[in-house]
């Protein structure tokens, strides 16, 4: 199972010395995580990296450091994340020795490098993101859960310590299960509601998205409540098993398609206090679908089609850039995006 770890960090990167903050913050949260001294040392350089870049290219930006576990492994995603210029060359730019600030140019290279996976987007006009995912050793399952790739943003209300969000992946019987949950409220009460949602999920995964719910409904009497969405995507039968309560937001792309859209079905309710019904709906899943769960963190208007490339590339730029660009600021917000594995 693969779930977040620790609060993120989220710094605003205004000017060049603030490199050196966000080194700083990766490094530590990665020794948090059991990344030993070289692997560490990989952190540093791919912080800096992501944050000198947007101080020289972008004139400011935000860097995203998110903590992952699976298992027992520790991993370290570091989004960058701005609103500049954009690059009208992509690969080009990520070569080494090419610079339009004068430096030596290896900074995309070595990132590219230094961790798995790195991607890139950029668009003229609309600005730049970048994400690169270290892990602290080796994992079994190798490069993603079931041959699907994810990327995820989980971030609290500016000003609370802890997310009142969670999010976790399982690969049950060969079969990827998804969870968003979203604690009632923001704050430390919130976060009990979807920590105690994750732990459920950690039980009953297996079982199929309704009885994860419906397990969780009473486990989380004694909370303040969620809202609640699982989705499991079955490669070999083609489809999306979906059941959800309350306002998480499940989606189904098609990349080549930009007007398939397909949005899927959860009921009213609040998980642990007042549920009307739990119920499954049946969704096709394709070798090019792309899965979007968000909380209400996140506006509804959104459009992948809007950034040409983006669907194709990793989830983590995704999720990335949905939530630069779609984020409500009163709220917690949590995005899970999962993919047929490059």
């Amino acid at each position: 199972m693969i779930t977040t770890s620790g609060r993120p960090i989220v710094l605003a990167i205004n000017d060049a010395t603030m490199a050196g903050e966000a080194r700083r913050a990766a490094v530590a949260l990665a020794g948090r995580l059991g990344f030993d001294e070289t692997e560490r040392g990989k952190v540093a350089i791919v912080a800096t990296e992501a944050a000198t870049n947007l101080s020289k290219h972008a004139t400011g930006g935000e860097i995203v450091i998110l903590g992952l576990e699976s298992g027992t492994i520790g991993g370290v995603d570091v989004l960058a994340l701005d609103r500049g210029p954009g690059m009208s060359n992509v690969d080009r730019c990520r070569s080494d020795g090419y610079s339009t600030a004068g430096s030596p140019g290896a900074g995309l290279g070595a990132m590219a490098r230094l961790s798995a996976p790195f991607d890139i987007h950029s668009l003229p006009g609309l600005g730049t993101a970048s994400v690169a995912r270290l892990w602290a050793k080796p994992r079994p399952e190798g490069r993603t859960l079931c041959g699907l790739d994810f990327g995820a943003v989980s971030i609290p209300l500016a000003g609370e310590e802890v997310c009142g969000d969670s999010w976790a992946i399982d690969d049950a019987d060969g079969r990827a299960v998804v969870l968003v949950a979203d604690g009632l409220g923001h704050g430390l009460q919130a976060a009990e509601a979807a920590r105690e949602a994750v732990r459920v999920f950690r039980e009953t995964a297996p079982l199929g998205p309704a009885e994860v719910i419906r397990m969780a409904h009473a486990a989380l009497r004694s909370t303040r409540g969620a809202a609640l969405a699982v989705a499991r995507i079955d490669r070999e039968r083609g489809e999306v098993q979906f059941a959800g309560v309350g306002n998480i937001s499940g989606v189904i792309l098609n990349p080549a398609d930009e007007a398939s859209r397909t949005s899927m079905v959860s009921h009213n309710g609040t998980v642990g206090h007042t549920i009307r019904k739990i119920q499954e709906f049946i969704y096709p899943w394709t070798s090019g679908s792309l899965l979007v769960m968000h909380s209400d963190g996140m506006a509804t208007q959104w459009q992948v089609s809007r950034y040409a490339g983006l669907g194709a590339s990793h989830p983590g730029l995704v999720a990335g850039v949905l939530y630069r660009d779609f984020r409500r600021s009163r709220d917690d917000v949590t995005i899970v995006v999962v993919r047929e594995g490059g």
